[in-house]
């Protein structure tokens, strides 16, 4: 059994948080570079050329990449030999969230009820998922969330007689009906199966997935490549302001489903897909 302080998740969530949020992950990067060199349209690459100039400035001076540095989205891999101590490990997790925002000067966007709507002035708390796996690590992944692209999010609850085409139009829908809103290129995260909840999820965590990896499913990566090829061919483009490079990647990921239903969950990110992994 191997023993974790807890101020050891505090301490890392908190440097997360600031990288995340100033630091693009370099598959993003490359995305967006190849996509200054593919895309034709003059007001595309304009769109593209400023992006690239943001990232830098944002980099260079220590200014988020984006104003809405997001809603605090973790994953967490906990080893079955792992024992936490010297407190509670969702505090810890929380406080971590508080001293990234507040102590790296980001935009607290978490109100503490839908409806009443107060400002909890830290950006907590997080949206948390656990996994317990073998071993004795911690595996954390951050993904601060914006809302633009979080609000043009879908969950369909297809027929199993809808089959993969019921699913590639479901993708085609939920990326249509999002057109310029959601800060295009974008990531599209889809999750297939599971149940109602499950394929959101799915859905989230695939934009954590690398743009540069497929699934290795076979049928998946091939839809995975078909799907990126029609998102790219609606012509949205950089900013919606038409062209070539709608998408930079569609990461989709599968788990069991009931035999009554296909659950399909789209996640769409935009342009700053911010992800940070580490393992303790």
């Amino acid at each position: 059994m191997r023993e974790i302080s807890v101020d050891l998740i505090t301490n890392n969530i908190k440097e997360m948080c600031i990288e995340a949020n100033h630091y693009l992950a370099d598959d993003m990067v490359n995305c967006l570079k190849n996509a200054i060199d593919t895309e034709e349209g003059e007001l595309g690459k304009k769109v593209l050329s400023s992006l690239e100039e943001n990232l830098k400035i944002a980099g260079s001076d220590m200014i988020p990449i984006c104003q809405d540095t997001g809603m605090a989205i973790i994953f967490i891999k906990v080893g079955q030999d792992v024992h936490f101590v010297d407190g509670n490990l969702e505090d810890a997790i929380n406080e971590g969230v508080r001293r990234g925002y507040v102590d790296g000067y980001l935009r607290k966007s978490v109100v503490n009820d839908p409806i009443i709507r107060e400002n909890t002035k830290d950006n907590t708390p997080a949206i948390i998922h656990y996994e317990i796996v073998s071993g004795d690590k911690v595996e954390i992944t951050f993904a601060p969330k914006g809302f633009g692209s979080e609000n043009m999010s879908r969950v369909f609850m297809l027929k199993p007689a809808d089959g993969i085409e019921g699913v590639k139009n479901a993708i085609l829908t939920a990326v249509k009906d999002a057109g310029p809103n959601a800060c295009p290129p974008m990531v599209v995260g889809v999750g297939i199966g599971g149940d109602f909840e499950k394929c959101a999820i799915l859905a989230k965590k695939a934009l954590t997935r690398s743009v540069s990896i497929h699934s290795d499913i076979p049928y998946v990566k091939d839809l995975e490549e078909e799907m990126l090829e029609k998102i790219n061919a609606l012509g949205i483009g950089p900013g919606g302001l038409g062209g070539k490079n709608t998408a930079f990647a569609v990461n989709i990921e599968t788990y069991p489903t009931h035999i009554a239903g296909l659950p399909v969950g789209i996640n769409i990110c935009c342009h700053v897909n911010r992800h940070v992994k580490r393992v303790l």
